[in-house]
């Protein structure tokens, strides 16, 4: 026999289950408007404040959509919206437990060593081209630290774009913002900017060679050397 409480809800939270409900078993496909308010208020016998709520929470999520004037309209979350959801979170946990830095970056040569070998036995001739645009887009912004830092992101996305898979730039994107503030130190190391830019470099000539093992060795050697940084105490955000 379940003995545990009954846990209190609040009205709103009723009202998203329901509409979740509804938008799962098909009632409403992506694309289409939800009730009006007013209609809503009436179904569920509740109050505007739940209603406006209930809306508002699910617009949070990505699951529809709210513009001024007109009613919710059901939405498809993105990957980028998924990811974003967990940022604050995670740079919050980012802050409070420092060791967890350590997993991060563990994670990230993982990830983006293996997305690199498949960026190099899947690129097309079109992939190679847009890859060496984001790295002459790098280039370019050498003496803008904010760019380059921007753009340097931006070509590490380009390579995860390649398999296809639209979760990979958005995990790769995320895991880049939530060390930023570790990472603006190390790249406004003297000569920092110049050594990036190198690797990134080798890492673009091996994807276009369609070489994997030496993409991934690329990669790794260019994300280990960053994170050897890491440690140094006066590259830590205050």
């Amino acid at each position: 026999m379940n003995t545990e409480p009954i846990q209190r809800r609040k009205i709103y939270q009723e009202v998203v289950d329901r509409l979740l409900q509804r938008i799962r078993d098909g009632e409403w496909r992506p694309g289409d408007q939800l009730p009006s308010e007013r209609d809503l208020m009436d179904t569920y016998g509740v109050g505007r404040p739940a209603v406006r709520e209930a809306l508002q929470d699910l617009a949070r999520s990505g699951i529809v959509e709210i513009t001024h004037g007109e009613r919710a309209r059901v939405m498809v979350p993105t990957a980028d919206l998924l990811i974003e959801q967990v940022a604050g979170g995670a740079q919050h946990l980012l802050r409070m437990q420092p060791d967890m830095l350590e997993h991060l970056k563990d994670a990230r040569v993982f990830m983006e060593m293996g997305m690199c070998r498949m960026a190099a036995q899947r690129a097309d001739s079109q992939d190679v081209q847009r890859l060496r645009q984001r790295l002459d887009d790098h280039r370019a912004a050498l003496n803008q630290l904010d760019v380059f830092l921007h753009k340097d992101m931006l070509f590490h996305r380009e390579i995860a774009n390649i398999s296809g898979n639209p979760i990979y730039p958005a995990i790769v994107e995320a895991l880049f913002n939530w060390a930023g503030a570790y990472y603006q130190s190390i790249v406004r190391a003297p000569g920092s900017e110049a050594l990036t830019l190198a690797e990134h470099t080798r890492i673009f000539e091996a994807i276009a060679a369609g070489d994997g093992d030496a993409a991934a060795q690329a990669m790794s050697d260019h994300l280990l050397r960053a994170n050897d940084l890491y440690h140094r105490p006066e590259n830590r955000p205050a």
